[in-house]
Order: structure tokens, then C-alpha cells, then sequence
């Protein structure tokens, strides 16, 4: 069953560990018990879900626990103190700030690929055609702020398309975003397309062509003072191994 870490429990005291990436079994037992920590991306609260029940059948004795959120926040918990044996970012460059502290010692591994669709609800009442109409005044329009990954990556595509947005509302991860388009508080959004998928026919998703300007690669790797050292070598192993890549295909991230 999975369990979320609230965020304020992001402030305590961590033990030590190290990598792998040879893949498991993805049934049977395992000399991994304990609880597992896992700081992961919101892009990836689906999929990771479903990788952490698997990974509990494959391992009776541990049960894994999930902190969802934006990548830069949980960078900055990790960096303050947090205890977690492993961190999934859904960019580089939230990873690159755990590494420069020290917080991260192994290197990365990329799993998985993302990248950016508009989303819209249901029926698309506001009549949104392509990424232009995001200058347009006379809508309304969500985005991630520019510190989180699926900001940065809207501010690459409206780059790349010369368009300056005229958003609403700027949000801290990319599941806010999302439940502002399958509530009808806005009009249009860019989010992951792996979330226009998992929202179901609460949103529809409208492809652009600047999206292949900011493909998001989503690293993985170990706390260097992992906890439950043991439990992180399992989980990134699990991840990697062929079970862990046909789940993400299926939430639809691309592979590496």
C-alpha cells in the first residue's frame, strides 16, 4: 500500500548507503525489509505508485514511502536535512543541486522522458486551438512556476515559439496545474503529457509542435546517506529493470 511522507516531516536525521542498477525479480522475497523513502517528482505519482506495489510483492518486508512534489521543493528538503533514500527529479538541474551539496554522491541515472501538452477541460470551453493562444488576454492559463521543471520547460517551447504568456496562476508543481484544468478554473494549461493521460477524460490534451523544444530527462539516484541503503539499491534496480520501464511506458513516458 503506499504511503505519502508528509512535508513537514522533511527535516530529520538520515543514515548512509550506496547504488545499483542490476534489475530484480519482480516476485518472491527479498533480504530488503524496512521502510524505503522515495522523493519523486508529481509527474511521477502514478506511475511510482504502481512501481511501489510491485516492489512490496517483490519484497514482503519492505513497504515503500512516497513524498510527491515539485522537483525544486524536494531538492531543497533533501539539501536541509530530509532523510530519504532515494530522489527521482524530473530535471537535471534539480538533481545537479542535491549533487552539489554533497546530499547526492552516485551518479544519476536517467529512467525515463517527458514532455509538454496543453491541457484543457473537458469539452474545451474556451476554444483553445495551439500555444498561440496562450498571449491572448481574453483567457485563462495555468502554468508551473519557472523554478519548477515543467516551468522551466513552458518558458523553453514559448521561447521557441515567440510567444509571451499571459498566465493567471503559476504553481509549485505540475498536479496543481492540472487540477486547476479538471476543475474549469482555467481555460488552458501546460502540463506533462503523462498527466493529460493519467487525468482521464477529466482533460483533454492538445499536441504542439514547440513541445519537441523541451523534452524533460528524468534522473534517479540514491541519498548518499541512505537510510535503508539496501532498500534504495532495490528500488533503483525495480526502476530500471524491465518491469519498472513497461509501467512508465504505459503512464506514457518516453524512454531514455
Amino acid at each position: 500500500m503506499r504511503r505519502l511522507i508528509p512535508v513537514l516531516a522533511a527535516l530529520l536525521v538520515a543514515g548512509c548507503g550506496s547504488p545499483s542498477t542490476d534489475a530484480p525479480a519482480t516476485g518472491g522475497t527479498s533480504g530488503v525489509t524496512g521502510d524505503v523513502t522515495v522523493f519523486a517528482a508529481a509527474s511521477l505519482t502514478e506511475a511510482f505508485t504502481r512501481l511501489g506495489e510491485d516492489f512490496e510483492a517483490a519484497h514482503p518486508g519492505a513497504a515503500v514511502r512516497f513524498n510527491f512534489g515539485g522537483s525544486s521543493a524536494l531538492a531543497r528538503q533533501l539539501n536541509q536535512g530530509a532523510p530519504a533514500d532515494v530522489f527521482a527529479s524530473a530535471a537535471p538541474a534539480n538533481m545537479r543541486q542535491v549533487i552539489d551539496t554533497g546530499t547526492i554522491t552516485a551518479t544519476p541515472t536517467t529512467f525515463a522522458r517527458n514532455s509538454l501538452q496543453i491541457a484543457v477541460p473537458r469539452g474545451n470551453p474556451g476554444g483553445v486551438g495551439g500555444l498561440a493562444d496562450f498571449g491572448e488576454a481574453g483567457l485563462k492559463i495555468a502554468l508551473c512556476a519557472e523554478q519548477v521543471p515543467c516551468g522551466a520547460a513552458a518558458e523553453e517551447v514559448f521561447e521557441a515559439a515567440g510567444i509571451t504568456p499571459r498566465p493567471d496562476t503559476l504553481e509549485q508543481d505540475v498536479k496543481a496545474v492540472l487540477t486547476k484544468v479538471s476543475l474549469g478554473e482555467v481555460d488552458a494549461a501546460l502540463v506533462y503529457r503523462t498527466d493529460v493521460r493519467a487525468a482521464g477524460g477529466a482533460v483533454e490534451g492538445i499536441d504542439f509542435p514547440e513541445s519537441g523544444e523541451a523534452v524533460n530527462d528524468y534522473p534517479i539516484a540514491p541519498l548518499a546517506k541512505a537510510p535503508n541503503a539496501a532498500g534504495a539499491e532495490a528500488f533503483l534496480a525495480h526502476v530500471l529493470s524491465d518491469r519498472g520501464r513497461a509501467v512508465l511506458a504505459e503512464a506514457g513516458f518516453a524512454a531514455p
